[in-house]
């Protein structure tokens, strides 16, 4: 049957097939054209936004501030660690043109155990600073024992301690130090106690220290340093 209008329509006891009564097309605009929420509920809900916006704004003002004190801390702290190093090589080299003097932290011996001290952070989400030390240390215990040489773990850090404290069946992991953000001498001088005692009652026969230099605010080089023998 020829509609009005020259369109083909097809009518079934009176009614087009598929047409949409009234009642349902009404609804179908009134559903497009309703908003639940009054104008001061918009309001309100972009005051909330603005408000929030704000709030990270600042948090990300406070996370900028603490980052470049803690980036001036480290650039700051290498003169002094460079000065050290080097008191520390002039004595090593005055005690070894001492034929009086005889210090244990001197004995070159022939290496069966190495002591691995490293140094990780005691949370995450801080990029790979972590990952890089924890790879570092397990290639560096692949290498010694690729050379016949067996490896003792201190670790210092809580996240180095809870991955290799899970791994006790692969890793010998000796003692594990938690020290904070900032450690204290107390802290300090008993992982020292443990690494002196270690290489001179003869457990170990080297010590090295695993630990980031830091090189960008996001890029930090693992580094592997002996310190006994001096």
């Amino acid at each position: 049957m020829q509609a009005l209008g020259g369109r083909r329509a097809t009518y079934v006891r009176g009614a087009r097939v598929g047409a949409k009564s009234p009642a349902v097309q009404r609804s179908q605009r009134q559903g497009r054209l309703s908003c639940q929420a009054s104008l001061k509920d918009i309001r309100d809900r972009i005051g909330s936004v603005k408000n929030t916006q704000k709030i990270t704004d600042a948090m990300k003002l406070v996370a900028a501030a603490k980052v470049r004190r803690a980036q001036d801390a480290v650039i700051s702290g290498r003169p002094f660690a460079s000065k050290l190093v080097d008191m520390l090589y002039g004595v090593n080299t005055r005690l070894r043109n001492e034929s009086e003097v005889d210090s244990p932290l001197l004995d070159v011996k022939p290496v069966e155990k190495v002591l691995v001290v490293a140094f990780t952070g005691d949370r995450g989400l801080c990029g790979g600073f972590n990952n890089f030390i924890l790879k570092r240390t397990e290639q560096r215990v692949a290498e010694l024992r690729s050379s016949g040489v067996e490896a003792e773990l201190i670790m210092v850090g809580k996240k180095g301690g809870q991955y290799f404290g899970r791994r006790t069946d692969e890793y010998e992991l000796v003692r594990k130090f938690e020290t904070g953000q900032k450690p204290t001498v107390k802290e300090s001088q008993a992982i020292a106690d443990v690494i002196y005692s270690k290489f001179v009652g003869g457990e170990v026969q080297k010590v090295e220290l695993i630990y980031t230099k830091f090189v960008s605010l996001i890029s930090s080089d693992p580094i592997v340093q002996t310190i006994l023998p001096m």
